[in-house]
């Protein structure tokens, strides 16, 4: 063992310039990202093609959807940041322990929202539309996401576990993998190509979660026959409840921080119920925004474990010039899709089919909500760094803040002028509430932890 741990190089993570760094770890998972976003919007597309019912059913899903992405990448990003902070230590055992009892609960999560899809699905539509055939296609599609959804909590966790090891070329082979076999079963099991039946709306879910579970398998793959810090052994395995808590310990604040996107969304779509297409519009924006803020979520993806590392390894300025320029990238990746919404709001819509009605909604829509991502790269970034120190609860706060103490009341209280276009001007208010609240906790957090890492205690 000893000679293992000697023999083993210094991770990248530690050594590497880290602007050429942070692109190396990020932009594998920024393009793989991207593609994923994009298949989410060609799924929409495709989707659209039946009737802006089954779209609407699709958006009025996200929801549930969401949530169960919260759970996993949450849960992801716990195993991710201890992973790495036990690398920095070069405590490997211990790592490898990590590993297998964060894949444990991954899998338990699973068969819970396995339960969820079975029997909440038809109460959580009737809840949001009285419109019948809104309700059967979105009990249809997402009874099948989530009783065959295990793929996407594998998925999440072995790739986590790439990541924290600096294997990010890897995750993007998996998660584009994944995209390309959704692209591809989209059209034939929706629209019945190549002898298939026709499946509607059930053919874009199986094609979802088909995706997910090559994904999760490519990503056990390259654990098990290229990651070679990382040792994954179930062989006489017992839940380590102690370790588990650690893992939740920044995993959950990262959990309740995307859970809390679910509340509001479905809080939104009950607010925009009197408003005709609005929820549709609602949820279409929600599928044009992912193709922008996925690839920000890459660069996240990339800048945790290398601050996580460096934090464990106890190199201060590492850790603070990797703050730095993932800010710097992730404002420039947010103008950039500021300025596309801006410009070309109708024809982003065009793309999904739009009615008139969904036109006269949603180019305002778009143009209004899009103000606020002058702020939210900043902001998204920020979050991250508090989990990647050990300090999710901040971003837990910030996220409850903004969305369930600003953004819906807001949203609500617009609501009552009549004017669905009042309503999208909540969006860019709660931003601004973020960026205050985000700002004073970076500045907490400087000051509590990172101006002291790499110093030695003093003796009393």
């Amino acid at each position: 063992m000893a000679q293992e741990t000697v023999g083993r190089q210094e991770n990248k993570m530690g050594v590497m310039p880290i602007n050429k760094l942070l692109i190396t770890m990020s932009l594998p998972m920024m393009i793989s990202m991207l593609v994923q976003a994009l298949y989410n919007i060609v799924d929409s597309i495709f989707v659209s093609q039946i009737n802006e019912y089954a779209l609407r059913a699709v958006s009025l899903a996200f929801p549930i959807q969401s949530l169960m992405i919260a759970v996993s990448v949450g849960t992801a990003v716990g195993i991710n940041a201890f992973l790495s902070k036990t690398l920095g230590e070069k405590q490997y055992e211990k790592a490898n322990v990590i590993a297998t009892n964060g894949i444990f609960i991954e899998v338990v999560s699973a068969l819970v929202f396995a339960l969820v899809g079975l029997f909440a699905s038809k109460p959580f539509f009737m809840s949001q539309t009285e419109i019948s055939q809104v309700q059967e296609y979105g009990v249809t599609y997402l009874t099948i996401c989530c009783g065959a959804g295990v793929g996407i909590f594998l998925q999440t966790s072995f790739e986590r576990i790439l990541q924290s090891t600096g294997k990010t070329i890897y995750t993007m082979i998996t998660q584009g993998t994944g995209a390309v076999v959704n692209l591809i079963l989209d059209p034939i099991l929706i629209f019945g190509y190549f002898g298939l039946p026709s499946m509607g709306v059930a053919g874009a879910a199986i094609a979802t979660v088909t995706g997910q579970i090559v994904a999760a398998t490519l990503a056990i793959i390259f654990n098990l026959k290229c990651n070679k810090e990382i040792h994954l052994s179930f062989k006489g395995f017992r839940p380590n409840l102690h370790l588990i808590g650690q893992i939740y310990k920044v995993g959950a604040p990262s959990i309740v921080v995307q859970a809390i996107g679910s509340v509001m969304t479905y809080g939104m779509n009950l607010i925009l119920a009197a408003f005709g297409a609005a929820q549709t519009v609602f949820g279409v924006y929600f599928k044009l925004q992912s193709f922008i803020f996925m690839p920000v979520f890459g660069l996240n993806n990339g800048m945790v474990p290398i601050i996580a590392y460096n934090y464990g390894a106890g190199k201060r300025e590492r850790v603070i010039q990797t703050v730095k320029s993932s800010i710097l990238f992730a404002v420039g990746i947010m103008l950039a899709g500021l300025v596309v919404m801006e410009l070309f709001p109708a024809q982003l819509l065009g793309f999904f089919n739009a009615t008139e009605e969904l036109l006269v909604i949603g180019v305002p829509a778009l143009r209004t909500i899009c103000l606020s991502f002058c702020f939210a790269g900043y902001c998204i970034v920020v979050g991250s760094v508090f989990q990647a120190l050990g300090n999710g609860v901040y971003s837990m706060v910030v996220s409850i803040a903004r969305q369930l103490c600003v953004l819906l009341p807001v949203a609500y209280l617009l609501s009552l002028s009549g004017n669905v276009d009042m309503i999208w001007w909540a969006f860019p208010i709660a931003e601004l509430m973020s960026l205050s609240m985000s700002t004073f906790f970076l500045v907490k957090i400087y000051r509590n932890i990172i101006q002291h890492i790499g110093k030695t205690p003093e003796l009393s």
